[in-house]
């Protein structure tokens, strides 16, 4: 259920990127080692955040890191050697905290191959507290404020 938010970003809170997985990202049974499947999470939100110009490096210009707290995945289903698939990374939750949930999807047939979640907060660098208010430049980014 999507969360309730007093302002909305204006900027797209969605990106999908294209992976296939490469023969090193299989375990013993010939599928994608479980493992593997975060790496391609990680692809997706850093495209997700550098559409909104606030990637990794933009995080510790404005004083900030943001920390994975929390990472729910589901497996639904196995992914193979070569097989193409979308990995859509949505940001739905950025108030005290970013919420991203991804949809791992096989680009031919459009089923469903993993869900996932991850919860970061903002951490300021200078004293490692912490920040329990959305910092300024990450709701500038978002469009929230002028």
């Amino acid at each position: 259920m999507p969360v309730e938010h007093a302002l909305e970003p204006t900027v797209s809170r969605v990106a999908e990127i294209e992976v296939s997985p490469a023969f090193h990202d299989l375990d013993p049974m010939d599928v994608v080692w479980h493992g593997n499947t975060l790496k391609y999470l990680e692809l997706a939100r850093c495209a997700l955040l550098q559409s909104f110009d606030y990637d990794y490096p933009q995080m510790r210009e404005s004083g900030y890191v943001w920390p994975i707290v929390d990472l729910r995945c589901k497996y639904v289903r196995s992914a193979r050697y070569g097989q193409r698939l979308r990995v859509r990374a949505e940001l739905t939750e950025w108030e005290m905290r970013m919420r991203i949930d991804y949809v791992i999807r096989d680009a031919e047939t459009d089923e469903v191959v993993t869900r996932a979640h991850t919860l970061q907060v903002a951490v300021e660098i200078a004293s490692g507290e912490m920040s329990y208010a959305t910092p300024e430049m990450f709701r500038r980014r978002l469009g929230l404020i002028a």
